[in-house]
C-alpha cells in the first residue's frame, strides 16, 4: 500500500495480484479476506485507488451490480468475476474499466496470441467515481509482457478562489440634489 499527500487529501493506492483460477478456493478467499480488510480499514473521506490483476473476468453486463459496475467492459463474465464484483460491492468500490464507452482494443487488457480478456481492473470509492475522467489501455510490450498498462486520469476538486462580486459605485450617474 502506498500513501500520498495530495493537496489536503490522502490517497491510498493498492496493487494486488490475486491467484488465477488454477489456485484452490480457499487460497482465494483468503487472498479477498485480507485485501478486504485492507482497504476496509481505509476512512471513507480519504481516497482509495485499488489496482491490479484481479484474474477474472467481469464481462460487459452490470446485472445486480449498477453501483459497482458501469456497464462497459470486454468479454462475458465467470466464476472469479462474479468474485470481483462482490469484492467491490462490499467495499462500495466502482471498477474505473467499465465507465467509459471504448473500443473493444482499449479494453482489452491482456493478450496472448489469439486469447483476450480482460482481467486487470482499477477500482475507487463509489463517492469518488465523478472524479475519475478516463481510463486508458495502453499497448506496449515494454510494459510487462501480455499485458498492457492501465491508466486513469482522475482529478481533485479544487475550491474556488473567486472574488466575491462588489458592485461598483457609479458615481457618474449620481444627480446633485435640487433644493
Amino acid at each position: 500500500m502506498l500513501k500520498m499527500v495530495l493537496g489536503d487529501c490522502l490517497l491510498n493506492v493498492f496493487t494486488v495480484y490475486a491467484p488465477h483460477s488454477g489456485k484452490p478456493d480457499e487460497e482465494k478467499e483468503s487472498f479477498r479476506d485480507k485485501v478486504f480488510h485492507l482497504v476496509s480499514c481505509i476512512p471513507q473521506n480519504e481516497m482509495v485507488v485499488f489496482a491490479g490483476d484481479m484474474n477474472g473476468h467481469i464481462g460487459s453486463s452490470n446485472v445486480s451490480y449498477c453501483g459497482t459496475h458501469g456497464g462497459f467492459c470486454y468479454g462475458s463474465r465467470n466464476g472469479d468475476g462474479s468474485r470481483i464484483l462482490e469484492f467491490a460491492d462490499g467495499l462500495n468500490l466502482v471498477i474505473c474499466n467499465t465507465l467509459f464507452t471504448k473500443q473493444e482494443a482499449k479494453l482489452v487488457t491482456y493478450v496472448a496470441g489469439l486469447v483476450k480478456s480482460t482481467g486487470d481492473y482499477i477500482t475507487v470509492w463509489q463517492e469518488d467515481k465523478a472524479k475519475v475522467r478516463n481510463f486508458k489501455v495502453i499497448s506496449s510490450d515494454k510494459c510487462v509482457p501480455k499485458h498492457k498498462l492501465l491508466v486513469m486520469d482522475m482529478f481533485k476538486a479544487r475550491k474556488s478562489w473567486r472574488r466575491k462580486f462588489e458592485p461598483r459605485v457609479r458615481v457618474w450617474k449620481l444627480k446633485e440634489e435640487e433644493m
